[in-house]
């Protein structure tokens, strides 16, 4: 079969991948409850004779969808995720991922070739709040993958090289309360211990690697000023493109709490939130994503970005090899977690975005499945890179 060919069955799907996009953006879905467009993807899989399986590596909106061509050969996964941002909507474009991803998978499965190869989907819920994919691997999943491909819109159309990675942590101080004027000597100020937080980081940001981000917030107000506040909270991330790095800022974060714990005379608790590892780049896999990409004519092409935020995608291309392609449907500069995005969201370009990013994906696997040895270079540059990039 040739790429035409591959193509072809991708566009002759469209109708039915643009309608899958435009009903999820009409019922946005939040935090692993994304039962609506869970059930049109899953439906859309055993249509197409795909076996799958709800509620994987425990949340109940997460599927992983298989087809099997044959005995052996790759395991090609495909990723995808559906939810949407609390009071925006669709606004970082997630309506696109299933149906393009599922477009690929599909157009994947009716392949022409005597070669085995199996194609899993997985269905990742919750990616912008509870970071799914760092418990879907911890319970089993997307171990079973050779290579992890995912889709994604936005600005231009490229693949990433590096990613942060991230730590966040909720720090709740106890103190105890008084009457500010009349016995400030009976109160033990939590607010106290949160600033003095606040400022232990600000001494610290001076004496960390260049690429280490720190960012903090006051998560709920500690209430009137003439009451020695009893209780502060606050929220935490910490950020380096190494998760060696980053586990070393953070043991020094967990000294400047418990300092700041005794400077107030309080007690003190932390919950931690998402652990984001760092991507283990693999440009052999962006290469053929892009050369695909750019067969299919997707506009904008730009190269790729050597760094960005922190994502759930990069436990899954610490364990395993994987990419994303990022394709154009915004004008360039236009952010994501935007009006301009969820503007964007049905419009033919949008529709596009789905056919191209299905094309992409679907042209690279189609070349690991066909090509001789490219696989076994993939994941010798993946084991390589990991050694560099921990």
């Amino acid at each position: 079969m040739r790429k035409e060919e591959l193509f072809q069955r991708i566009d002759e799907e469209r109708e039915e991948l643009w309608s899958m996009a435009d009903q999820i953006f009409d019922n946005p879905e939040y935090e692993g409850e994304e039962v609506f467009a869970a059930g049109l993807l899953t439906d859309y899989l055993r249509k197409n004779g795909f076996s799958v399986e709800m509620g994987v590596g425990g949340y109940k909106t997460a599927f992983r969808a298989v087809y099997s061509h044959g005995e052996g050969g790759p395991v090609i996964g495909i990723l995808c995720e559906y939810d949407a941002l609390r009071g925006l909507g669709h606004g970082c474009g997630h309506h696109m991922q299933g149906p393009g991803c599922l477009g690929a998978a599909v157009a994947l499965k009716n392949l022409d070739t005597d070669r085995p190869f199996q194609i899993v989907v997985y269905g990742t819920p919750a990616e912008e709040t509870l970071g799914s994919k760092c418990d879907m691997i911890k319970k089993g999943c997307f171990h079973d993958l050779d290579v992890a491909f995912m889709m994604h819109g936005g600005p231009n159309t490229c693949t990433d090289v590096r990613c942060l990675a991230q730590r966040s942590f909720h720090v709740t101080f106890h103190g105890k309360r008084a009457h500010a004027a009349l016995a400030p000597d009976k109160g033990r100020s939590a607010f106290d211990a949160l600033l003095a937080a606040f400022q232990g980081i600000e001494f610290l940001r001076e004496h960390v690697p260049d690429d280490v981000r720190m960012h903090y917030t006051v998560a709920k107000l500690p209430g009137p000023a003439n009451v020695v506040p009893a209780e502060a909270e606050g929220e935490f991330a910490i950020r380096s493109f190494s998760r060696k790095t980053l586990e070393g800022v953070c043991e020094r974060f967990l000294d400047i709490i418990k300092g700041a714990s005794l400077i107030a005379g309080v007690d003190y608790e932390i919950k931690e939130g998402t652990f984001f590892f760092n991507k283990i780049p693999v440009l052999k896999l962006n290469e053929l994503l892009m050369n695909n990409a750019k067969l299919a004519g997707a506009p904008q092409l730009a190269p790729p970005r050597e760094k960005t935020g922190s994502t759930d995608f990069g436990n899954v291309m610490y364990e395993i090899p994987g990419s994303c392609i990022r394709v154009a449907f915004v004008p360039e500069g236009t952010s994501s977690h935007s009006q301009e995005f969820v503007d964007a969201g049905k419009t033919e370009a949008a529709h596009n975005c789905i056919l191209y990013g299905a094309k992409a994906i679907a042209g690279a696997s189609m070349d690991l499945i066909m090509t001789d040895g490219l696989m076994d270079q993939v994941k010798e540059e993946f084991a390589e890179n990991k050694k560099k990039n921990q």
